[in-house]
């Protein structure tokens, strides 16, 4: 059955572009971009126990590094995109570095910290960031294929690019937490104390962990700048971060597809408030404390156990 559901849902998702209107594939794009944005963000939360305010920081790097490589470059999509990943990677390495010594509050103070510093650089670095005013203007990179370079600025093109690196994604994640490093992480998510008992190094898989998930973030960034056509400051804010969490807590963080779940509800809620008021921030958070509330599990963990609990009964 979840194999059924799993093949119509990706038949889907590849053919009803073909059938929707322009406002709907731009709406799907950017909630792929964020359910990226989620997804690496689980892997440290989820998945590891490390609760982070600062992983908009990665998702900014990597968007500026491909801005400004647009900018100043004639260099493929591909070429960008890799190498605003290296940036994001080796900006995780070191902010990992330090932040993954501490536990709970201390970490994420410490994420935080280090996330308004990045803010703080991308806002006051006039001459290289834009300052307030952001990097717009630029040309998108073509993709190269083979023998062939295709615009990515067709926003068909664009959703379906966005649809590969998002089941790449996916793919990835599911194979990296069926592996005994998913296996490890989880065990120092449930009780790290145990885990350094019997001789596993913590600060080191949740280092790894932490590089994974920025690297990741990084390169939803990438897609974010080529779908705004903008990167700006708002970009690394705490507030970016708090995105992910929500929608990590909102769709079920225990659960592989709960941040993908969280994402569509939020943006759709997002949408549908901002329909009725311009303080779209307080109605939407009304909504969501009673979800988190009832739901702590959130809206996929919550199904899931529903689901357990009838076949155990049947």
């Amino acid at each position: 059955m979840r194999k059924a559901l799993a093949a119509l849902l990706l038949v889907s998702l590849f053919v009803f572009p073909f059938f929707s209107e322009m406002f709907v594939l731009l709406f799907a794009t950017e909630i792929l971009i964020f359910s990226i944005f989620a997804l690496s963000f689980n892997l440290l939360f989820g998945c590891t126990g490390l609760l982070s305010f600062g992983h908009a920081a990665f998702f900014g790097i990597g968007g500026y590094t491909a801005v400004l490589l647009a900018y100043h470059t004639h260099m493929g999509f591909i070429p960008i995109l890799l190498l605003s990943a290296v940036a994001a990677f080796f900006s995780a390495c070191i902010i990992g570095f330090f932040c993954v010594r501490r536990d709970e509050i201390y970490f994420a103070m410490l994420t935080l910290g280090f996330g308004m510093m990045v803010f703080t650089v991308v806002h006051q670095w006039r001459s290289l960031t834009g300052g307030s005013d952001g990097l717009s203007g630029f040309s998108l990179p073509e993709l190269s294929l083979l023998f062939a370079k295709v615009s990515i600025s067709p926003p068909k093109t664009f959703y379906f690019l966005t649809l590969f690196f998002f089941l790449a994604t996916l793919l990835f994640l599911k194979r990296l937490l069926d592996s005994p490093f998913g296996l490890i992480i989880r065990s120092i998510r449930e009780n790290p104390e145990r885990s350094a008992f019997i001789g596993v190094n913590v600060s080191f898989y949740r280092w790894v962990s932490f590089v994974i998930a920025g690297t990741l973030a990084g390169v939803a960034g990438v897609l974010f700048v080529f779908y705004d056509r903008m990167a700006s400051p708002s970009m690394v804010h705490w507030t970016m971060s708090a995105r992910p969490v929500l929608m990590s807590i909102l769709g079920g963080a225990r659960s592989f597809l709960g941040p993908v779940i969280g994402a569509v509800v939020f943006y759709i809620l997002e949408y549908i408030v901002t329909q009725f008021t311009e303080n779209w921030m307080i109605f939407l958070g009304c909504i969501l404390v009673p979800i988190v509330i009832f739901f702590p599990d959130g809206i996929l963990g919550s199904l899931e156990k529903w689901i357990a609990k009838r076949r155990g009964r049947k």
